[in-house]
């Protein structure tokens, strides 16, 4: 999963915003967010999938025009909504968020499902990884980039059901962050993590 070019996805030193791409993002994220719900499961005709595909093909042409860099995206920088508005991670909503660790809630919907109604392994491990760079950014505040992450898959996790997640620094050796956090549906744990992230020296990427 990790092979140190990851960095949780979370960056302290990023500019955030709630007013990145208008006032109508948050529900152009969603719809994007449906349409790959809907594809997941889609198993269209040639008529709808030529027409989807003379859609797609002309929405992309007109967001060729209003393309811009990796720091100044609303997603990824849209704190007012799931996940930071970034559409490549399983939405959460954060109730905690400090040097004491991060906590909150999320969900696995049906674009994440893996199979028999459950959500891939991968997925759970890309949520891990975000939440887990996050806590280990927020000890040191600064910027972390993941070294290791095993995902222990204690039972299966279910789609379309807020689960508990939560992640801290468990352990620190200089710039080395152990990481831990667990994933619970209720009571019941779906995963935890063995983690280790690398606190960045002033100048790395």
């Amino acid at each position: 999963m990790s092979d140190g070019s990851h960095e949780g996805g979370f960056r302290p030193d990023l500019a955030i915003s709630t007013t990145r791409g208008g006032t109508h993002y948050p529900e152009f994220n969603e719809q994007v967010r449906t349409l790959m719900d809907k594809v997941r499961y889609a198993c269209p005709d040639d008529e709808l999938a030529l027409e989807a595909i003379a859609t797609l093909k002309d929405l992309n042409a007109k967001l060729d025009d209003h393309l811009v860099d990796e720091w100044t995206t609303p997603a990824g920088t849209r704190v007012d909504l799931p996940a930071r508005g970034n559409i490549t991670l399983p939405p959460y909503e954060l109730t905690k968020a400090g040097p004491d660790g991060v906590e909150g809630t999320v969900w696995f919907r049906p674009y994440h499902l893996g199979g028999n109604g459950v959500a891939h392994g991968g997925q759970v491990a890309v949520a891990f990884d975000d939440i887990g760079g996050m806590a280990a950014a927020l000890a040191v505040d600064g910027v972390c980039r993941t070294a290791f992450l095993k995902v222990n898959y204690r039972s299966l996790t279910p789609l379309n059901t807020n689960l508990q997640i939560k992640a801290w620094v468990d352990r620190r050796d200089g710039r080395k962050m152990f990481v831990a956090g667990t994933l619970h549906d209720g009571d019941r744990l779906c995963a935890d993590i063995e983690s280790l992230f690398i606190a960045l020296k002033p100048g790395q990427a």
